[in-house]
């Protein structure tokens, strides 16, 4: 018997390490030969793997040594590399994890329960301008940050209408919506782009032409990584004047917060379309004492002179005043935006790694009837009692209200007043500590439920949240991911699930919350039916 049982161990140690092996010559075999391949991969016997792996890692609630790892990563630098990836990761009974920026909020694009492995695209990170007809092609693996310094070093008067956090990844910000602070103007990063590399199930490399458009129609908000390998984006440019208004104000409780924020909910969505007032709400303590303070960032395209009309025709209770407006060019907004002191060169932008990384839980919601100044006040109070977690409120309207909700998968439109996310960040280790942030925070949003959206409790793609739910392992079913899939997309999702089917009726591209094909779950259940044509 023992001698079975010492057989039986070495063949499966000989079949373990046949694997190891094979791998390598697997993504050798299907990449170019002039751009190795196994000068960007990395098994966790590489000294590199670490760092790798670690390098874009944004959140440390994913970075302990329990948190389950990848069999391998491919730091792609030749679109050969993905096509060999997906190949060889449907050979080996791999799910592929795609991180552009790492910015997932809840660690999606590089962590699994199931093995798997990842393509980093950190090094596919091109962006080439073309101001002649206003466009650009960039890589997935490029920064928003680099976007914007590459257009501002070719135009002064174009711009991009995209996020505030310059490390964030190309690739997952288009492919989930992508707002900023021009969206009142100009709409989403989505709303602008205009062709896509991709590479699909097969490891075929498809433009909008060959990929068609239904599938254009899904990457453009409906989160890429259910549908293929997104390579580079062209997207269109918008006009920005080469003078632009800041500025930040803050109030307490004390100053009258919760009346102008009350204001705040009627005006925001309908003021001047170039003006954009994010309203950050914070538990503080001032002289020992707790209370609320708002913080109002804004971004006025336009000169501060016209600013300070507009507010006082439109947002008087704010008390804007000239001395309290800096103008500067759209760069150097988009600088102000992301906290740097005004003065900052535009070349902080290239910077990928430039503040520690934290411990973090995000959530999202939609208010579309304004909070009565009681229900502020209650808001106020619960807050100031979990101390930590922070509200910042995004107006909507404008352009929004002009795009229906089926032009592509992200859904928010008209009927929005605000869109509110909640955060939580910390430093300190241990389970026991986590715990006790994420229920503060899961608390807060259990709280807003009455003053939200419903029916669905609309949520954002781009601010991931495994709480509204998840798929089951393997293949999910139509029931398990609408739960989810309902709640970013509205009726969205049911086109999107018809598209995966088309496109990946096998399901590679799977992960917690990644759109469902049909065709993989038919031999569990019929829910196909929902979604007659």
């Amino acid at each position: 018997m023992s001698t079975i049982i010492t057989f039986i161990s070495i063949f499966l140690l000989q079949a373990v390490m046949a694997v190891s092996d094979t791998i390598p010559q697997c993504l050798s075999l299907h990449s170019d030969p002039s751009h190795p391949i196994s000068a960007v991969t990395y098994f966790p016997n590489n000294s590199s793997y670490p760092p790798i792996l670690e390098a874009y890692i944004r959140n440390l609630r994913f970075s302990s040594p329990t948190t389950p790892k990848p069999s391998f990563i491919v730091a792609p630098n030749h679109v050969s590399h993905i096509q060999a990836s997906i190949i060889c990761g449907k050979n080996f009974g791999l799910e592929m994890r795609i991180r552009s920026g790492g910015h997932d909020y809840d660690g999606l694009s590089y962590v699994a329960k199931a093995p798997f492995a990842i393509l980093d695209m950190f090094m596919l990170r091109s962006v080439k301008v073309h101001v002649e007809d206003q466009s650009v092609w960039v890589d997935s693996g490029s920064t928003i940050g680099e976007l914007y310094y590459q257009i501002a070093e070719k135009s002064k008067i174009l711009g991009f209408p995209a996020g505030v956090c310059h490390t964030v990844g190309v690739g997952g910000h288009f492919s989930g919506g992508g707002y900023g602070n021009m969206m009142r103007r100009f709409g989403i990063s989505v709303d602008h782009i205009v062709d896509a590399l991709i590479v699909n199930a097969e490891g075929r490399v498809l433009d909008r032409k060959g990929m068609g458009e239904d599938l254009f129609w899904a990457i453009r908000g409906g989160g890429g990584a259910s549908f293929g390998v997104i390579v580079s984006w062209k997207i269109k440019l918008v006009p920005v004047p080469q003078v632009v208004t800041v500025f930040r104000i803050e109030k307490t409780l004390e100053q009258g917060a919760s009346d102008i924020v009350h204001q705040w909910q009627y005006v925001a969505n309908k003021i001047h379309d170039g003006l954009f007032i994010r309203v950050v709400i914070s538990p503080v303590v001032r002289m020992g004492k707790k209370t609320i303070r708002a913080k109002f960032n804004a971004l006025f395209l336009g000169n501060a002179l016209e600013l300070v009309h507009v507010m006082n025709a439109s947002f008087p209770q704010l008390g804007l005043v000239g001395e309290q407006c800096t103008q500067m060019s759209w760069i150097d907004s988009v600088l102000f935006w992301d906290n740097y002191p005004v003065g900052t060169s535009a070349n902080a932008l290239l910077q990928r790694h430039d503040a520690p990384e934290k411990f973090l839980k995000k959530k999202s919601d939609y208010v579309q009837k304004p909070i009565s100044k009681t229900g502020l006040e209650g808001i106020w109070k619960k807050m100031m009692e979990l101390e930590k977690p922070v509200l910042t409120f995004n107006p909507y309207g404008g352009k929004m209200s002009e795009i229906s909700e089926q032009e592509t998968p992200f859904p928010h439109r008209a009927g929005n007043l605000y869109k509110i996310q909640y955060s939580v960040n910390w430093k300190e280790k241990g389970e026991d500590v986590a715990n006790r942030y994420l229920y503060s925070i899961r608390s807060l949003y259990d709280y807003m439920t009455p003053y939200v959206s419903s029916s669905p409790r609309s949520s954002y793609l781009n601010y991931r949240d495994v709480d509204i739910g998840v798929n089951g392992r393997g293949n999910s079913t139509y029931a398990q991911a609408s739960v989810w899939g309902k709640k970013y997309f509205k009726t969205n999702f049911d086109r999107l699930v018809k598209i995966k089917t088309r496109v990946d009726p096998s399901n590679f591209f799977r992960y917690e919350q990644s759109i469902p094909s049909l065709a993989s779950a038919r031999s569990i259940v019929s829910e196909e039916l929902a979604l007659k044509a």
